[in-house]
């Protein structure tokens, strides 16, 4: 009687130990997954340390007109009346 019991006993415990070391939810797919949060984790440090400077830069420009100065002189070459504009060149 104890046979088929032990058999039983045998298959369920050889199906579990299977899905443990080779199954979706094995120990190397859990290896994997924690590898893939701390890839995303730094992924979202350095956006959140870039869109920190898109919002500081965003606030500056909104409430700031030397920002939007600076940009207009840099980005489009703009220049006071009156003022004269050198651009040096380096060889």
């Amino acid at each position: 009687m104890l046979k088929p019991l032990t058999a039983i006993l045998l298959a369920l415990l050889l199906m579990l130990q299977f899905r443990l070391w080779v199954g979706n939810a094995s120990f190397s797919r859990q290896a994997e997954l924690t590898e893939q949060v701390k890839e995303q984790s730094a992924e979202n440090q350095r956006n959140q340390a870039r869109n920190t400077i898109l919002f500081a830069e965003i606030t500056d420009l909104r409430t700031g007109s030397e920002a939007i100065e600076e940009r207009a002189r840099h980005e489009l070459g703009m220049i006071h009346p009156g003022e004269v504009f050198y651009r040096v060149v380096k060889n």
